[in-house]
């Protein structure tokens, strides 16, 4: 292929995807296998993709690079017939957001121009063209616009809501209907929408590479249903075996104030929530039919796709997840300021694998062995505050991975069997980490020692005065959290899930 032909993708070249890590991209590298082709992902963090099931398939190369830096991107995309671009901020931050994914298509757009790729496939957001667009979708179509002004061809794919289990709009609908028997909500929520399942747009990402009339077209998808988010809630309501939801529409809530509401509501940081609360008073429609012309398929209504959902996240078969995207720090920087350290250690007469195990069902459904009422305290607070809480939950009960979000916690350091490390995304007057790691015993196959260190890297007076608070509570909680590993470790089976999201 000639470079900027915009032909249809072959197999024999890899195609690279964008976003790899996120919701849509994580899914869509294995849908691109199962159809024959070559995947390259692109990472700012290549340890957060070596866990995938589909990370070791000798068809997927991942290399890592910041998207941000002009010559890595280039030789990235270098040999690559096609690229997918899935990159775009979910945090509200003032006009930064709009700005910075601005300038990342420019970089990506020239960055592709110069490695001669044929095609660009970026996935945007469905709503009316004017002046009336929110802030978010206002961005999607700036990136629109800094992709196609290159001189490689793009396909862009408009879609609505998309509903899928892990999805930040599907999830935000999920917990409101659960928790909320009556809901003021905006007056915007009788807007029409077309949302789409997940299994639909991945197919229609996939089956544009070998579709030759989608290059250089603006294409929308969506359902066969147009719905409101009233309707929505009323349809999950019913899935959900739940009474039918009072909702009332008032003029005065804000989508600040509407963040804001989801925040303490839903697992959702109001910077999430904000660009999606926003997006509810545009009409999001599709133009016309023309891409189920072009690329046919069976089309999931909204009902038959929520139930789908429910019934993958009930069997634990939730592949990504909203959590999953965004920078992964390492550990912090503790050379050249106080440190606080809590060290815990004890031996378990159990395996390294029995041991591992235990420490990596923390949080979720199963809890933190112990002082379970502190802990939810502590999310509570944190929630309060504008941090993650302990809604946030985890993907997988029983598989742990770099990048995964734990609760309030980040995975920084896997190594099954050995050592597991956490950092924490609560609102906090500094850094703190907790790390696991196990010890062998000379000459014993069947017993271990367990090493638990909880670190904390204050931030100024009010750090040392947020530590000395909390020391009090370190034996209670550090202790009982070392001791129950320690025994469903040696028990072999673990205590009964703990529900600790209210």
């Amino acid at each position: 292929m000639s470079p900027h032909g915009g032909g249809a993708a072959t197999r024999e070249a890899p195609v690279l995807v964008t976003g790899a890590t996120g919701y849509v991209g994580g899914r869509l590298v294995p849908r691109l296998l199962e159809a024959g082709y070559r995947v390259r992902c692109v990472a700012r963090s290549a340890p957060k993709l070596a866990a995938r099931p589909w990370a070791d398939d000798p068809r997927v190369e991942i290399v890592e690079a910041d998207l941000a830096d002009a010559g890595a991107t280039t030789a990235a995309l270098r040999g690559c017939p096609a690229a997918y671009y899935l990159v775009h901020s979910m945090a509200a931050t003032g006009a930064s957001y709009a700005e910075a994914d601005r300038r990342l298509g420019e970089t990506f757009a020239r960055a592709a121009a110069r490695a001669g790729v044929g095609r660009i496939i970026y996935l945007g957001g469905l709503g009316e063209q004017g002046q009336g667009l929110s802030e978010h979708l206002s961005s999607r179509r700036e990136v629109e616009r800094v992709l196609a002004a290159g001189p490689v061809p793009v396909t862009v794919l408009r879609a609505a809501m998309i509903i899928g289990a892990g999805s930040a709009s599907f999830e935000i609908l999920r917990y409101l209907v659960e928790r909320l028997p009556v809901m003021i909500t905006p007056r915007w929520v009788t807007t029409p929408s077309q949302p789409i399942a997940i299994t639909n747009v991945l197919a229609y990402l996939v089956a544009c590479l070998a579709v030759p009339a989608t290059v250089g077209r603006t294409l929308d998808i969506g359902g066969p249903d147009i719905v409101s988010y009233l309707d929505l809630m009323r349809i999950m309501a019913e899935e959900r075996g739940l009474r039918r939801r009072l909702v009332i529409p008032v003029p005065v809530l804000t989508p600040r104030l509407s963040s804001l509401w989801i925040h303490l509501v839903t697992p959702m940081s109001h910077r999430i929530a904000r660009p999606l609360a926003e997006g509810l008073r545009n009409p999001v429609v599709c133009r016309d039919d023309e891409t189920a012309r072009l690329m046919p398929q069976r089309l999931l209504g909204v009902r038959e796709a929520i139930r789908e959902a429910l019934a993958q996240a009930a069997r634990g078969q939730v592949e990504t997840g909203w959590s999953d995207a965004g920078p992964i720090p390492g550990d912090p920087d503790w050379a050249g300021g106080t440190v606080f350290t809590d060290r815990r250690q004890t031996e378990v007469a159990a395996s390294a694998p029995d041991t591992f195990a235990a420490v990596a069902r923390l949080g979720g459904d199963t809890g933190w062995y112990g002082a379970d009422w502190l802990w939810r305290l502590r999310g509570s607070l944190d929630h309060l505050a504008g941090g993650p809480g302990l809604r946030r939950g985890r993907r997988d009960a029983e598989r742990v991975a770099y990048g995964d979000a734990i609760d309030f916690w980040r995975v920084t350091g896997v190594e099954p069997g050995r050592r597991l490390a956490l950092r924490a995304e609560m609102r906090l007057p500094g850094q703190a980490l907790l790390e696991f790691t196990i010890e062998p015993l000379s000459g014993r196959a069947d017993r271990v020692r367990l090493v638990q260190t909880a670190r904390f890297l204050p931030r100024g007076l009010f750090g040392l005065a947020y530590w000395y608070a909390v020391l009090p509570l370190h034996h209670v909680v550090f202790g009982r959290l070392l001791r129950g590993i320690q025994g469903a470790a040696e028990v072999g089976t673990l205590r009964p899930p703990a529900h600790l999201t209210p």
